[in-house]
């Protein structure tokens, strides 16, 4: 017998291996599947905006750094001592404004240039609902905790939705030709919304997504996330203990399906690899000066080397810098 109901993903027509850059936008969600993506060394550039939810949020990024905007002073606003911006998560906020303004302008740049040899873009959505400022109409991908009463929120379309992805495959297609988008939709609910309003969120999420699939079939493509959550694991103990985040566990298998869809069995033959190195680069060090902690740098120095001789695109160079210091 069989006892939960395992959804059918296609092998995707496009591999992914060490050779190449991956880009991973959106929700809180893709953050956390990113860094299983980052802790085995595969290059990555995650969320570099901060995580963002929406999909007219996500498609202003993208315009703002194909256009190549300049943030400048009427873009940030001060917040008991932080510098803010709209656009973008806290985590480029600071106490200093010239600070908040190169982070963002790094960003911009950083993204560009990043963009023009990324061979796959996987963007997060997670709500349908979209904040804007009350007082001009424009998006608002953060709100810093400002007063309510600034902003409008609504539930936009399926049509604004998937406007909003087409311009961002247009933008990509122009930039890297050659790039592959993923879609998926984050399986965390905002139960703020209530039930109900989490569904006709996602649900507007699903349709726009299928919309654009439907119209770049080249280049568009979607993993069900959402669907393996909803169908597989859908048990409480595969969430966090706020009942709306996911475990790590579950996580972990997400990430194991995506390696069944991108990855060939040399790929995961590699991946095997590094993971058994970088569980020594994070073993604890407790006497850096021990002829027998001398000893295991010198020979993860070594395998490091093989390995990056062994797997083309690996990059272990931080790892051996590292080690060369407990030599």
């Amino acid at each position: 017998m069989d006892f939960s109901t395992e959804v059918q993903i296609p092998l995707s027509e496009f591999k992914i291996d060490y050779t190449k850059n991956l880009m991973f936008v959106g929700s809180c969600f893709a953050q956390n599947i990113s860094q299983r993506f980052v802790d085995l060394k595969f290059n990555a550039l995650v969320n570099p905006f901060g995580t963002i939810y929406n999909p007219l949020s996500i498609g202003q990024m993208f315009d703002n750094i194909a256009s190549g905007k300049q943030y400048t002073e009427k873009d940030v606003f001060c917040d008991h001592g932080m510098w803010n911006c709209w656009d973008a998560h806290s985590s480029l906020s600071s106490r200093n404004k010239e600070e908040c303004l190169a982070n963002l302008n790094s960003a911009v740049s950083r993204t560009s240039e990043f963009l023009k040899k990324t061979d796959v873009a996987f963007i997060t959505l997670g709500t349908a609902y979209v904040y804007f400022m009350k007082l001009g109409g424009m998006v608002v991908s953060n709100c810093h905790r400002q007063e309510a009463s600034l902003f409008g929120r609504e539930l936009i379309s399926v049509e604004e939705a998937a406007r909003a992805l087409e311009r961002v495959v247009g933008v990509l297609q122009k930039i890297n030709p050659q790039i592959k988008v993923v879609f998926t939709v984050s399986p965390l609910r905002h139960l703020n919304d209530g039930a109900h309003g989490n569904n006709l969120s996602k649900s507007t999420l699903h349709l726009a997504v299928a919309q654009v699939e439907a119209k770049y079939p080249e280049t568009v493509s979607y993993f069900p996330s959402y669907e393996i959550v909803m169908d597989e694991l859908r048990d409480y103990r595969f969430y966090d203990s706020d009942m709306v985040h996911l475990s790590s566990v579950a996580e972990d298998y997400i990430f194991e399906r995506m390696g069944r869809t991108y990855f060939e069995s040399k790929t995961l033959e590699n991946i095997e690899l590094v993971k058994k190195f970088m569980k020594a680069v994070n073993h604890k060090v407790v006497d850096k000066e021990s002829p027998k902690n001398k000893a295991f740098a010198e020979k993860h120095i070594a395998l490091a080397k093989t390995l990056m001789e062994q797997i083309p695109g690996l990059d272990l160079q931080k790892e051996i810098e590292q080690f060369l210091s407990y030599c």
